[in-house]
């Protein structure tokens, strides 16, 4: 029992990405690893497997053209990987091997998907496990029925497979680069069968594992759980407000939309609002979008997906506390309350520390970054809240930033990924132990 005490899950958590990230980036170095056999440089190999295990989507190369097939398998294993979390992987080869799951692992489990308590965890790694590979063999059989006729048998199932999966983890890698470098979905802006299944993978990886617990139960919306109901209504007010507000500015733009039919103004319009919440593929020049759309798909990406989701970003769990909480205040209550439900006051708390702190952090890059490679400050914000939250969309100045402007991008995807309060409690969680039961004076402060 003291063992099982003295694990800092946390600090597991951070040192299994590092790991996974330094293994990738040695894979991905070695000449058998790109299409033309030779090494790729190992500052090259370590962003993108950062950007791989960390399932944000931001290259240097472009995924197609640059990595052999065997490259292309690792990057798809990373993004596997960083998306279930190593933890889950390694629950599963003690369940097939018949070797008890020790609370210890239970811990780092708990840990990988943000949860508090360690209660029914086996059950929902195995959930989340059929659940995943369920959704991605589907959508994998769909997308190569797609790309068959259009790449040839091998080809097409492979780009189905890898699509497929990088589209549940929220990663945004693609093989469409046969089109051109770095065109992701664009050539497919107007093709229906490819919007709606990757729009679908993206949004139920974005949900939430818990999310998942109560649609699968077959519970109605009333029925379920108060995180269930906050997600999935916030998430679908996020994505049709996005949708609109993308369609209605970029209409009448001849390099986005307005070049489009009907049809294909509003799948892009709904397939940007939904990619900007942490996928990282695109059907349009997001160079081209007008600067009040760029900036819609800052606020998107900033807020992200679900708490214990393969998303990034704030969450929408976090937006949503942080609603209702202001919601109350104006109405002159001292506590959040919904749906007749009162938020505990130090969850608006740790909500306010994480989108405070996010902002400081991403400012201060962004600065950075804007000034080191004289580029505009939106443009600078536009990366780095891609990386922060994971999502790897891009203006395309990735590829041309210098190695100091891509290791501020490899320190963001990696704090996103963990996120700051597993970090906080990692390097701080013996201090904060110390003064568990300490309550100082209370201090006076006038606000407003």
């Amino acid at each position: 029992m003291k063992r099982v005490k003295k694990v800092n899950p946390s600090a597991v958590f951070i040192a299994g990405f590092f790991a996974l990230i330094i293994i990738g980036a040695i894979l991905l170095s070695l000449p058998v690893s790109s299409a033309n056999g030779e090494s790729t440089p190992f500052f090259s190999s370590l962003f993108t497997a950062v950007s791989s295990t960390c399932i944000t989507g931001l290259i240097v190369y472009d995924t197609f053209t640059h990595w052999s097939f065997f490259g292309q398998a690792v990057l798809l294993s990373l993004i596997q990987l960083g998306g279930l979390g190593f933890m889950t992987v390694a629950t599963v080869f003690s369940l097939l091997f018949r070797r008890s799951v020790g609370q210890r692992e239970r811990l780092l489990l708990a840990q990988n998907f943000n949860l508090d308590e360690t209660s029914g965890i086996i059950r929902l790694v195995k959930l989340i496990l059929a659940g995943t590979f369920s959704f991605e063999g589907a959508a994998a059989v769909v997308l190569s029925f797609r790309f068959i006729p259009e790449y040839g048998f091998l080809s097409g199932i492979w780009r189905g497979v890898f699509v497929s999966v990088s589209a549940f983890c929220n990663a945004g890698f693609d093989l469409m680069g046969s089109h051109g470098a770095f065109s992701s979905l664009t050539p497919y802006a107007d093709d229906l069968t490819v919007n709606l299944t990757v729009c679908a993978l993206i949004t139920v990886g974005g949900l939430g594992f818990l999310v998942w617990q109560d649609i699968f139960s077959g519970k109605k919306f009333s029925e379920m759980s108060f995180q269930s109901k906050i997600v999935i209504s916030f998430s679908g007010a996020l994505i049709i407000i996005g949708a609109a507000a993308i369609f209605m500015i970029e209409f009448t733009n001849p390099e986005t939309l307005g070049a489009l039919s009907l049809k294909g103004k509003a799948l892009s319009a709904v397939f940007q609002s939904v990619t900007a919440r942490t996928a990282g593929f695109n059907t349009l020049d997001l160079a081209a979008l007008r600067e009040p759309s760029q900036i819609i798909m800052i606020i998107l990406m900033f807020i992200g997906g679900s708490s214990g989701s393969t998303a990034g970003g704030i969450k929408t769990n976090t937006v949503a506390v942080l609603f209702f909480a202001a919601v109350s205040v104006i109405r002159g209550r001292k506590e959040a309350v919904v749906m007749k439900k009162r938020i505990p006051q130090d969850t608006v708390l740790r909500a306010f520390a994480l989108v405070f702190i996010s902002l400081m952090i991403l400012l201060v890059f962004s600065f950075a970054i804007s000034v080191a490679e004289s580029i505009p400050f939106t443009a600078s914000l536009f990366e780095c809240v891609s990386a922060f939250c994971t999502v790897g969309l891009t203006l395309g100045i990735t590829p041309s930033l210098s190695a100091f402007s891509l290791t501020l991008l490899m320190i963001l995807m990696f704090l996103g990924r963990i996120g700051l309060l597993t970090l906080s409690v990692a390097l701080f969680r013996k201090q904060a132990s110390s003064e568990n039961g300490v309550r100082y004076p209370e201090a006076k402060i006038t606000i407003g």
